[in-house]
């Protein structure tokens, strides 16, 4: 009789293990798409799809950027701009270039628009209610904490990370909020001219590599891999914004550059930092990096570290 072996048998388990977590995954898409309405094409009760209805709620009181509110959705320009169509048809939403750019487009609520958002609000909080009423006290407290965490898992989903240049504007934005960041943490301040900051060339193929961390278009992250050809390769400049911490992404960041610096060769993966960022201490701990003698003469740094990879 065949034996199986042990590795063909855990792939096996891992396979199926995937399977099983992908069907969950559909039965809690069809059991929540059947449950909120947005199989029915008046979303709500109201003459309109979701789709509509959701741009509804994205535009907001102050409007949006037609190319940011596709970011922030995810949509294709063409459907974006039927829904667009149709809505500014209904005499709910106004489409007009900016002064300064006219290829930019302002989406706008009118007095409708407003209204009709207004009802989409009372009409979304009674489906909220309705779906908490048939439950008892603790029924309702586990539903609600079992959404959040959905919502925080799927948010981090959402995230993309990207290989941009260090001198793209996504880029600079957040190092200056980092820097804005440390300047405020650091019991000395931070002044980039006394620091070990790597220039942009450092940064970029193939001495290195910067990664950009985007939530709906929008930048919340960043970090930096140097690969010089002498020295083992080093993190440098990780940043997430505060809103979006919480969501693994200082994990994502250093598995990323792991396994990005392991494909170039390297066995060694080096990073330094201050003694107020307590949390990304313990992240450094917690993901197998080993305190070291100091490998450079960073001012600001009061801890260095190390880890074999590869």
């Amino acid at each position: 009789m065949d034996r199986v072996q042990p590795e063909a048998r855990l792939d096996a388990e891992a396979s199926a293990e995937v399977d099983a977590q992908i069907g969950q995954v559909r039965r809690f898409n069809r059991t929540v798409t059947e449950r909120v309405g947005v199989l029915h094409d008046h979303y709500l009760g109201q003459d309109r799809p979701i789709g509509e209805a959701r741009l509804l709620w994205e535009i907001g009181e102050q409007g949006q950027d037609v190319r940011r509110l596709r970011e922030r959705l995810g949509l294709d320009s063409g459907y974006v701009s039927r829904l667009l169509r149709s809505l500014e048809a209904d005499g709910l939403v106004t489409v007009e270039p900016q002064p300064r750019d006219r290829r930019v487009r302002t989406v706008r609520l009118t007095d409708a628009g407003r209204a009709e958002r207004a009802a989409l609000d009372t009409r979304s909080d009674e489906l909220a209610a309705s779906l908490l009423e048939p439950l008892n006290t603790t029924q309702r407290a586990r539903l609600v904490a079992a959404m959040a965490e959905v919502d925080r898992l799927l948010t981090a989903a959402t995230v993309t990370l990207d290989t941009i240049d260090p001198d793209h504007p996504d880029a600079r934005y957040c190092l200056r909020s980092y820097y804005a960041e440390i300047r405020e943490r650091f019991d000395t301040g931070f002044d980039p001219a006394r620091s070990l900051l790597p220039d942009a060339g450092e940064l970029r193929p193939p001495h290195g590599q910067f990664l950009l961390a985007r939530l709906h278009g929008e930048p919340i992250g960043c970090a930096g891999l140097k690969l010089p050809p002498d020295a083992p390769s080093e993190i440098k400049r990780m940043w997430v914004a505060p809103r979006a911490r919480g969501l693994g992404l200082g994990r994502r960041f250093l598995a990323e550059l792991e396994a990005r610096a392991a494909r170039h060769g390297r066995t060694v993966l080096r990073l330094d930092t201050n003694k107020a960022l307590t949390a990304a201490i313990g992240l450094y701990h917690s993901y197998g990096f080993q305190e070291v003698a100091a490998f450079n003469d960073e001012p600001y740094a009061h801890h260095w570290f190390e880890k074999r990879i590869g």
